[in-house]
């Protein structure tokens, strides 16, 4: 099969279109003929080092995508051949070969059909952005729960991936959501998504215009995308008992970080670590994440499409900040009609 190869770990302007063996399902797994493959910011850190996985080389990447079932492993009933499925969160991508390929095997309990009314686009890039964001948001609670209905929720870097995901279950549980983007354009179709307020991050009173907006509430939940000097803001920002959710870091690191103020507001940061899920939780977390887009009438949302011969370019988009997610279309299964 042909896959882009990471042979080494110089980033993934370095990736090599090249032949492989095709991959076997082994027991309780499941070969897919790709169609799409979503990229992940997870995967452009991991193809410089910045992750904890380190795989072998040369490794495959690809995290998320859809593809039709041509042939399962010993022990697999729930699946059949013919099928077209997406992935949900599991390793391929990080441990094992991911969905940058013309095949992939992937456990058959991480695999979920296309919900009723999306595209294969959209369900290639929605799993594992849509998972992060759930952990996000209901992680504070024991056992997990969205926020209280009315709650404030801001998100920074709201137009990637995890921070639409975050916009449109926000709203999906009646929280008032700020959403941040430096983009006019970005900030426009934030509003059409649902934010009740959008604010451009690199404004000289951002911390100033958010708490007049919403007076005379605060945030209550913030799920942190960037990092970098805005998270001091985002700190000012929190009311008594507020909460950050940390999901990534592309503003860098967080400059002259007071611990101080994190005291008297008993204030509490946390990381999000979508690897935590079980393939059943996984499963159960992902039937709500639908019902309640169905509920709103949403849809995960794609910025643009790129031919398999232009992964290197699909990750410069990623680079430049998309709205939605970067989908690869993996235009050359018809190699493959023979194994169906």
């Amino acid at each position: 099969m042909r896959a882009w190869l990471m042979e080494s770990y110089d980033g993934v302007e370095n990736l090599r279109l090249g032949e492989v063996a095709d991959p076997q399902p082994g027991r309780d797994q499941v070969l897919l003929r790709m169609r799409f493959a979503a990229l992940n910011p997870a995967d452009a850190f991991l193809a410089q080092k910045m992750y904890p996985a380190q795989p072998p080389l040369p490794h495959i990447l690809g995290r998320d995508g859809v593809g039709d079932v041509v042939a399962v492993g010993p022990g697999v009933h729930n699946v059949r051949v013919g099928e077209t499925l997406g992935v949900l969160r599991c390793n391929a991508g990080v441990e094992s070969w991911g969905t940058l390929a013309e095949l992939v095997v992937i456990p058959a309990a991480s695999v979920a059909p296309i919900p009723d009314g999306w595209s294969a686009e959209q369900m290639a890039g929605a799993p594992l952005v849509f998972l992060t964001a759930w952990q996000a948001l209901t992680m504070w609670s024991i056992p997990s729960a969205p926020p209280s209905d009315g709650s404030v929720l801001l998100v920074t870097g709201a137009s990637g991936g995890v921070g639409v995901a975050s916009v449109l279950l926000g709203k999906s549980m009646g929280l008032t959501v700020v959403a941040l983007s430096r983009s006019r354009a970005k900030r426009a179709h934030l509003t059409d998504l649902g934010a009740d307020f959008v604010f451009d991050p690199v404004e000289g009173n951002l911390l100033k215009s958010m708490m007049a907006a919403i007076a005379p509430r605060k945030v209550d939940v913030a799920v942190d995308n960037v990092g970098g000097a805005l998270f001091n803001d985002m700190i000012g920002a929190l009311g008594y008992g507020g909460r950050i959710s940390v999901v990534g870091r592309s503003g860098g690191e967080v400059p002259h970080f007071n611990t101080a103020t994190l005291l008297f507001r008993r204030i509490r940061i946390g990381g999000v670590a979508v690897a935590d899920y079980t393939t059943e939780a996984a499963q159960v977390t992902w039937k709500q994440i639908v019902n309640r887009l169905d509920g709103t009438g949403k849809r995960p949302l794609v910025d643009h499409l790129f031919a398999f011969s232009d992964v290197k370019a699909a990750f410069a988009r990623l680079a430049e900040g998309p709205m939605g997610k970067v989908i690869v279309r993996v235009d050359t299964w018809s190699r493959f009609q023979n194994l169906s």
